[in-house]
């Protein structure tokens, strides 16, 4: 049975997997503004997952019906931990398990995870081999970078094609320019050349400095990608998918009712699980692109607590009676 990669049409359209941004709540509002094609978790740590502070992490993994498909990505590099988690990740019905091989932080790749997996291809294995044990029947893809030092495209995702993921998803730069230089798209082709004469039929996503709808048509015939991941540029426009309105700039009333609606999911998803000072990483996702829009935002990024966020909001756009 294919798996739901192969029922997509092209190019597939993702939300990348953001460290505290791609939450449940998050991905939902996006869902509602313009839903992509596919849906990513956090990263998702497996050996959080098999200890017994599994609490910790687990909500990493909550998800809804209105977020399909979702993909649960994880990291880590124990072996038997991928095998558990990848088996509790398909009871818990997710549609597919995407393994992290290219973040780049430094706390992460020092204990010789995510990014250092490029200098360490006979634990890259292993790792992809434990999933797919675990996986059953849902498909297993790897999102990773060029190289860890420097440039190793051919070499480093000839390997991982070797490992016959469903997909590969390609960040365009090495591991040690984090998010500072810009993306190689054309390495990213590279890699697509090299599928092709290998004979594979892995899918390629290429990503990186996409912001717009007509930039993933673009990437997409122009360097010959199955798909495009879209990361930062989420927060430039949250109607980014929406052929209809992703040219549009919400007028200011819009804009705050929008983050109105984010912190109300927000809350009712959360409660006083979840830190208030996160929640306030959205603020600048919908307060911008309006006069005194800098200033209503500065003043909501003081505010301690959600009624006080409400009342800013409400002194420059009262809610109707």
């Amino acid at each position: 049975m294919d798996s739901f990669w192969r029922t997509l049409g092209r190019p597939i359209k993702v939300l990348a997997p953001m460290e505290d941004v791609t939450d449940t709540v998050f991905r939902r509002v996006v869902a509602r503004c313009g839903r992509p094609d596919v849906f990513y978790t956090e990263f998702t740590n497996t050996d959080g997952l098999c200890s017994p502070g599994r609490e910790a992490v687990i909500h990493r993994l909550q998800f809804t019906e209105e977020e399909r498909p979702i993909v649960a990505q994880i990291w880590g590099n124990n072996p038997e931990h991928y095998l558990r988690s990848a088996r509790e990740l398909a009871a818990l019905g997710f549609d597919g398990i995407d393994i992290n091989m290219g973040c780049p932080v430094k706390k992460i790749v020092k204990n010789g995870s995510c990014s250092a997996l490029i200098e360490n291809k006979p634990l890259a294995r292993e790792l992809i081999q434990a999933a797919k044990e675990g996986a059953g029947m849902l498909p297993v893809s790897v999102k990773t970078r060029l190289g860890f030092h420097d440039l190793r495209t051919e070499e480093w995702t000839g390997f991982i094609l070797e490992q016959k993921p469903e997909a590969l998803i390609v960040h365009g730069r090495i591991a040690r320019e984090m998010s500072d230089f810009p993306a190689k798209w054309d390495e990213i082709a590279r890699v697509v050349a090299l599928r092709d004469r290998m004979g594979s039929d892995t899918l390629v996503i290429g990503n990186g400095d996409v912001t717009s709808l007509g930039e993933i048509a673009e990437k997409a015939e122009r360097y010959r990608v199955d798909g495009v991941m879209v990361g930062r540029g989420i927060f430039q426009n949250l109607f980014l998918f929406d052929p209809q309105r992703a040219g549009r700039n919400p007028p200011p009333p819009e804009r705050i009712a929008m983050l109105r609606a984010h912190i109300a999911l927000y809350r009712s998803t959360w409660g006083g699980d979840k830190s208030f000072e996160v929640m306030k990483k959205f603020v600048k996702v919908h307060i911008a692109s309006f006069e005194g829009a800098a200033h209503l935002r500065n003043r909501l990024m003081e505010a301690s607590g959600y009624e006080e966020i409400e009342r800013i909001l409400e002194e420059w756009a009262p809610v109707p009676a």
